[in-house]
């Protein structure tokens, strides 16, 4: 059984493929990351971002990790995702980016 069913960023399935703009935010608006776990037990969850822990929980298994976060300068980064349990480990890289402003249009 995979311990992870479904990465959500900003409310849209992540998926390396889309287009980043689908889940771009401008500087300081919240960025929320919500985790869909399966199995049994409990899990440790954690989202990394350029070394700062930006969030961190253990999850009673099935449930749902959800981590809020923002920037408050402009750029692209890659967090890292880590979910422990089940006797499994998943990792996976997830790119933020934050705009200077929000788009006009």
């Amino acid at each position: 059984m995979k311990l992870v069913k479904l990465i959500k960023l900003n409310n849209l399935q992540y998926n390396v493929n889309r287009d980043p703009e689908a889940y771009r935010r401008p500087v300081n608006e919240e960025f929320r990351l919500q985790v869909l776990l399966n199995g049994s037990g409990t899990a440790k969850a954690r989202f990394v971002g350029e070394g700062e822990t930006l969030g961190e929980t253990n999850v009673n298994l099935p449930g749902t990790f959800e981590c809020r976060f923002s920037y408050d300068t402009p750029g692209t980064r890659v967090g890292t995702l880590i979910i422990e349990g089940n006797d499994q480990t998943f990792r996976q890289d997830i790119r933020i980016d934050v705009t200077e402003h929000a788009w006009v249009g």
